[in-house]
């Protein structure tokens, strides 16, 4: 079982830029799909981006060219480069871990809180 800790959240104005991090420990991390997610208050948690244990990245249309996801199997860390931030992708941001595109999530990370405001 895969074990995962997001960090790098925090308070960003409009335009601006983050990046997250999220750690995995306890199993073999290079064996999994991972996924940013985020959810908003009031709001269902929604996918935003995922890579896949080749490489292969997809992303929801409201973050495409704006945000990117990378991994370091090496370091077992995935990473979300956020730029050119809005006030609507403020959200607590969590990673998931999957073994396949359609399968269930077997581990969240805590998250992270994203807020983007003036």
């Amino acid at each position: 079982q895969v074990q995962l800790v997001e960090s790098g959240g925090g308070l960003v104005q409009p335009g601006g830029s983050l990046r997250l991090s999220c750690a995995a420990s306890g199993s073999i991390f290079s064996r999994y799909i991972i996924g940013w997610y985020r959810q908003a208050p009031g709001k269902q948690r929604e996918l935003v981006a995922t890579i896949t244990t080749g490489g292969s990245t997809n992303y929801s249309d409201s973050v495409k060219g704006r945000f990117t996801i990378s991994r370091d199997n090496a370091k077992n860390s995935v990473y979300l480069q956020m730029n050119s931030l809005k006030p609507e992708d403020t959200a607590v941001y969590y990673c998931g871990a999957k073994f396949t595109p359609t399968g269930s999530i077997r581990a969240w990370g805590q998250g992270t809180q994203v807020t983007v405001s003036s």
